[in-house]
């Protein structure tokens, strides 16, 4: 009897919150009169397609006043959101019951007698053109676009099977017995509108354990840890010897000290972190289990803003050290940081005047290399202000005796790596021969490949387009195998001034990229801005553009192949990684035919470093025309397994399409059961034209997760590449799991 009160208490206290956050989400969108009427509902709704927010609208409106009051509100979603299963299926036969009369969805408090009254009102059935009414516009709020032949095979397919007693329509007892075979739909059946106006879990708000106290946390990052105190503790001995040994000037010029010799210290450290050739090598020795070269990236960054704390202490430390020495010296204060009278410094006394610009450029860099310069379309901003490293190497040399000491061997590599870079970039004449211009702004490259050109599934190059910027080099993943010998694929996606222009030079006609040149142009120079030899379609041409090429270089996806089970997480173009990857196996697991029957089978080629025993590819894109990118890539891949029994495959495929909405939203369950009956009939999903079934939404990566943990092929590694918001998701599930996590990071 206690435990029945409580769970009463408990029920009661949620009614009361659900009623109270109800109220406040009514009058943030309801007019000065205190009512909603269609428009503002839907706003709140947050619908693309107007003929779903007019029908709930109807329904909701019970008096038929044209507008709906809270009191309508609450009645209506404490139906969608407290109701059971049949009052929420009464909901959605009235949506779609078109032709029929709207009947009020609440004439009474009583809800047996509004399901009465509903099921009575109207025609009482849904016939085949209001079922394709219905999912045209299930198509339009889910951004998929479709054939309207493939829409009228959708119709057919949902209303022939729910249909029983085939008598030319659905009744709301056929339409629920077809809804009971879905079961995922029936777990949690809503309309956003119900759930943005739920109020927040509780148990959300609960305080829970900060990620960087779990013992899952500490053991999936224990080399990024370790190399993190190991990096501290040597910063922190530096400035303790440096403060012990300068203990006469007083305790300004001690920190100012201190500081001065670990930005020795750092300065040549970022740089070594930035040692691409080497750590590619690195990445293929034993090292790579011990230092985490994976994360160079995240540690130059961090050793980036650890310089800039050093330099700012550093600076203030000699500001107050000068100002408590003007009293013996005539000079102000302005006078020791400007100029050089103080004689302070090796060379002709620069000391001041060289750390003041330093403090400005090392301030420049470090504001021009965040986040939102780069990603905000403004990639130049940050290349550009980044070269000036050679300006600040310079500076230091004048500004400190002994930062040579510590600059001399690591500056050697680093300018033996930088030769080789360009000699190898200049070696052999690199030429784009074919572009693709690809929905969503896509540019596919494909570069003719010199022979001497290797690289592993997953590296990625730098290039430099003359035509499009002479000087600029930018990053890309390398989307074709290795064993592609003759080309190399890059896909580049327009984010940026660089790339943005890339797509545009080769959109505009061939006529327009020559005649905008000056007639005292050479012959020879207009030959090299753009040679077109052939053009096949709108988005597709032959060409013979000069272009230099500067790497491979190596990243986190080298480890797949030594991977027992690799998850593969590509969000939109972030699957160029993973093409290559699978473009590989395709090569690696050879498909043979036996000549005496129709057996097939798939033989792994002997490769010391393959252990995967199972891959699972995950792409997440926004809108539908992004799978066009690499569709016949992922066909030809099923076509390989087309033999394979779908719990032994090798390779198991997940779409999802984030546009659309979800098998539990009303306005999606008409259109994802029709989806899944037609792709069992043809076995071919409708949206993309392959064997896999899209699937609307994000993925619940609990849940994903949880099955690839059961099905025991071995030590799980993830990699990803996309977003960095949805990294941090991904990263905390699969510490929760015991997976490892690698991002794609240059």
């Amino acid at each position: 009897m206690k435990g029945f009160n409580l769970r009463v208490a408990m029920s009661l206290d949620e009614d009361a919150r659900w009623l109270e956050w109800v109220t406040k989400q009514f009058e943030s969108i309801a007019g000065d009169d205190k009512e909603i009427d269609l428009d503002e509902f839907k706003t709140a709704l947050k619908v693309k397609e107007s003929f779903f927010a007019e029908r709930f609208f109807a329904l909701f409106d019970s008096d038929g006043s044209s507008s709906i009051s809270l009191d309508e509100l609450l009645k209506a979603l404490d139906l969608l959101i407290h109701g059971s299963e049949t009052d929420k299926l009464r909901f959605l036969f009235q949506v779609y019951d078109v032709d029929g009369h709207t009947s009020p969805l609440f004439t009474s408090a009583s809800a047996a007698e509004v399901f009465i009254l509903s099921g009575s009102a109207g025609s009482g059935s849904i016939d085949p053109d209001e079922l394709r009414t219905v999912l045209k516009s299930c198509l339009r709020e889910s951004a998929i676009s479709l054939p309207e032949e493939k829409l009228d095979d959708l119709t057919l397919a949902l209303f022939e099977s729910a249909d029983k007693d085939n008598s030319g329509a659905i009744t709301f007892e056929e339409l629920k017995a077809e809804l009971e075979t879905f079961p995922e739909v029936m777990e949690n059946l809503t309309i956003s509108a119900a759930n943005w106006l739920k109020p927040p879990d509780l148990d959300q708000k609960k305080r829970q354990t900060p990620r960087y106290l779990t013992r899952a946390y500490w053991h999936n990052n224990s080399r990024k840890l370790l190399f993190l105190c190991v990096y501290a503790c040597l910063s922190l001995l530096l400035f303790v010897g440096a403060v012990l040994q300068h203990s006469y000037g007083g305790a300004w010029y001690m920190v100012a000290k201190g500081c001065g010799q670990c930005l020795n210290f750092n300065c040549t450290f970022v740089m070594v972190l930035m040692l691409r050739r080497c750590l590619t090598w690195l990445r293929a020795t034993w090292v790579v289990r011990i230092l985490p070269l994976d994360q160079n990236i995240l540690l130059h960054q961090i050793v980036g803003y650890a310089i800039l704390c050093f330099t700012l202490v550093h600076t203030t430390a000699h500001i107050f050290n000068f100002g408590t020495n003007t009293h013996t010296v005539n000079l102000s204060s302005p006078e020791y940081l400007l100029t050089t009278r103080p004689g302070i410094g090796w060379v002709k006394g620069t000391a001041s005047v060289t750390g003041v610009v330093l403090q400005v450029v090392i301030c420049l860099m470090v504001l021009c290399s965040s986040t939102f310069v780069r990603r905000s379309g403004h990639f130049e901003v940050f290349y550009w202000s980044h070269l000036s490293f050679v300006w600040v190497w310079s500076l230091l040399m004048v500004h400190c005796a002994n930062f040579w000491k510590w600059f001399v061997v690591p500056g050697l590599v680093f300018l033996l790596e930088k030769i080789v870079g360009i000699a190898v970039s200049r070696m052999g004449g690199l030429y784009i021969v074919e572009v693709n211009l690809l929905p969503s702004k896509v540019t596919h490259l494909v570069i003719k490949r010199p022979q001497f050109f290797h690289f592993k599934p997953g590296d990625y190059v730098y290039i430099n387009i003359p035509v499009i910027a002479k000087y600029e080099w930018h990053p890309f993943t390398i989307s074709s195998a290795p064993e592609q010998s003759d080309s190399l694929w890059l896909h580049v996606r327009s984010m940026g001034q660089w790339t943005n222009r890339l797509y545009e030079y080769f959109r505009q006609p061939e006529s327009q990229t020559v005649s905008h040149k000056r007639l005292a142009t050479s012959l020879r120079d207009r030959r090299q801005l753009m040679k077109v030899s052939a053009k096949f379609g709108e988005n597709h041409r032959f060409c013979n553009i000069k272009c230099y090429v500067d790497g491979p270089y190596g990243t986190p996806t080298r480890q797949i192949f030594a991977s027992e089970h690799a998850v593969l997480i590509g969000a939109g173009i972030g699957i160029t990684p993973f093409a290559s990857i699978l473009q590989s196996i395709i090569y690696r697991r050879r498909k043979q035919n036996c000549p005496n029957c129709n057996y097939s089978w798939c033989e792994n080629i002997k490769d010391s470093d393959m252990k995967l025993r199972k891959v699972d590819f995950i792409w997440i894109n926004r809108d539908q025309k992004s799978f066009e990118w690499f569709v016949s890539l992922l066909t030809k891949l099923e076509m390989d397994q087309a033999d394979e029994e779908p719990e032994g495959r090798f390779l198991e495929m997940h779409m999802y399409m984030t546009s659309a909405l979800s098998k539990n939203d009303m306005k999606a369950i008409g259109l994802q059961m029709a989806l899944d009956l037609l792709a069992k009939k043809e076995k071919r999903d409708s949206i993309t034209g392959l064997r896999t079934r899209t699937q609307p939404g994000r993925p619940e990566w609990g849940k994903v997760f949880q099955k690839v943990s059961e099905e025991n092929k071995g030590k799980v590694h993830v990699f990803y590449c996309g977003s960095p918001a949805l990294a941090k998701v991904i990263k905390a599930q699969c510490e929760h799991f015991g997976f490892n996590f690698y991002k794609e990071n240059f």
